[in-house]
């Protein structure tokens, strides 16, 4: 697959030969990430489990299902984040969710925002879907930001979505209709 481009960051679909980064990466976000996102047991977090993840997405690649993005800074092409369009679906709905995280060394220069906005672009053009929809957690302001940056609009508050560590959370459903793009 080739790269979707944007200034600062491009994004490309994970293969076997970035799991070593893609490991490392998840092991040294493990804590940051766990704010907003399920703790995973220590079998997550090796070569082995994240080869099989990346497998798994690969098929689901192949049959147009899912779409499991590293997110790269285009001057040093260093894993800096992931991002997902997942659930694809077809006719009648013709929908993805998109989920995304940033290593925190790079949080807050705005490469999430690119990285949403690049898949975005992907997701309208290349897959010709009509909806995109997002869950955020209230609490997470900076993926809040990220989704409003890329027009999306807040459609409601879904009551103990998640359960995360513990305890089942709340999220915001976003969504932003292909109409209602702003490219």
């Amino acid at each position: 697959m080739r790269k979707v481009k944007g200034e600062h960051v491009y994004l490309r679909i994970l293969q076997e030969e970035d799991v070593y980064r893609f490991t490392q990466m998840l092991i040294q976000n493990r804590v940051y990430w766990s704010l907003f996102e399920p703790r995973f047991s220590a079998s997550y977090y090796t070569v082995d489990a994240q080869r099989e993840r990346i497998q798994r997405s690969l098929q689901q690649y192949e049959k147009g299902r899912e779409y499991n993005f590293g997110i790269f800074e285009r001057a040093t092409d260093r894993l800096v984040g992931h991002l997902s369009l997942y659930e694809v679906k077809r006719l009648p709905f013709s929908s993805a969710f998109v989920g995304y995280s940033m290593d925190e060394r790079f949080s807050g220069k705005g490469y999430a925002t690119e990285a949403v906005r690049l898949s975005t672009r992907y997701a309208f053009r290349q897959l010709k879907l009509h909806r995109i929809e997002a869950y955020v957690s209230p609490r997470n302001t900076g993926s809040i930001r990220v989704l409003e940056n890329n027009y999306f609009r807040r459609e409601g508050l879904l009551k103990q979505l998640i359960y995360i560590n513990g305890t089942w959370e709340d999220h915001y459903l976003y969504a932003l209709l292909e109409s209602e793009w702003y490219q």
